[in-house]
């Protein structure tokens, strides 16, 4: 996802802090609170042992995401690989089927470049796919949450190019958001708030507020020009991105180097970020209904 520009010498994130004029504790989109938000969140230790599965290359990496996702109980009927158009490598997919035709995407790539490990960029994000496909699997939802690990992002966005294409009218029309993380466990979670729905950042907002997460909004149009998520805006699907990209990891340049490694990870951010996405994925099942006020695109 990030490109360094050859002359860059500035700092170049900017911080964004919104001003939140609606009180975020009686937000008009969000019809759940605390008490009746049921996920259940796998420990600590399973989510730093799935990130600890990074070897091998991209091949092998989709083996083992696909393999982690049935360990979760994504099974054969609900996992598959899907071809991709340009790649020798399929999308990595997991359903899990709602009472509804609604959908909820969340989607992160697994493949790397051949600098580093790819621990950040991005199995960080791909090997939380199975543990967020666990926290939300105990409860019936509304909305169907498709998880999907896409191949050679890295090569021009080509497994999210090819499964937007592969999409119908209707599955398009269905598609209430597509959540996509990139590059987490950095620092604290951040939102690129320029590439995201507004509707789907505020709600993400209120539910960090309300379990006194930390969250921020942080662009970075000047280091990654685009992401999986671009793909759904093309076809009007509301997205968010998620990252953690922080200014010491720009000067460090850890992305796409030999430092993309497992030390660079902040731990208790990262498990920080996975309490707050399952969470969020779990609001959005109350709050994106026919009576919510009309996504801003």
């Amino acid at each position: 996802m990030w490109r360094y520009p050859k002359l860059m010498r500035r700092p170049i994130l900017r911080l964004l802090f919104p001003a939140l004029a609606v009180s975020l504790l009686s937000h008009p989109f969000v019809r759940a609170t605390p008490d009746n938000l049921h996920f259940s969140l796998v420990s600590r230790e399973r989510v730093e042992a799935r990130l600890g599965k990074y070897g091998g290359d991209n091949g092998q990496r989709e083996a083992t995401l696909k393999k982690m996702f049935g360990e979760a109980g994504c099974d054969d009927q609900h996992l598959y690989e899907q071809p991709v158009k340009g790649s020798k490598l399929p999308n990595v997919i997991c359903s899990l089927p709602g009472t509804s035709d609604k959908v909820v995407i969340i989607g992160a790539h697994f493949d790397r470049v051949s600098e580093g490990d790819g621990v950040v960029d991005n199995w960080s994000s791909a090997s939380l796919l199975p543990s967020l496909y666990e926290a939300l699997k105990g409860e019936a939802r509304t909305h169907t949450y498709i998880f999907i690990g896409f191949t050679d992002e890295e090569r021009g966005l080509v497994g999210s190019r090819d499964y937007v294409k592969q999409m119908s009218q209707p599955q398009v029309a269905a598609t209430e958001a597509m959540i996509n993380l990139e590059t987490l466990g950095l620092g604290t979670t951040k939102v690129w708030l320029s590439h995201s729905d507004k509707r789907l950042a505020d709600v993400l907002l209120y539910t960090a507020n309300q379990l006194h997460l930390p969250v921020a909004g942080l662009n970075v149009e000047r280091i990654g020009t685009s992401s999986d998520s671009e793909e759904f805006a093309k076809r009007r699907i509301p997205r968010i991105t998620i990252h953690s990209f922080t200014q010491e990891a720009f000067n460090s340049r850890i992305i796409h180097s030999s430092k993309d490694k497992l030390s660079a990870m902040h731990l208790d951010d990262y498990y920080q970020t996975y309490r707050l996405v399952a969470a969020y994925a779990a609001v959005l099942d109350n709050s994106l209904t026919p009576s919510a006020s009309p996504a801003t695109k």
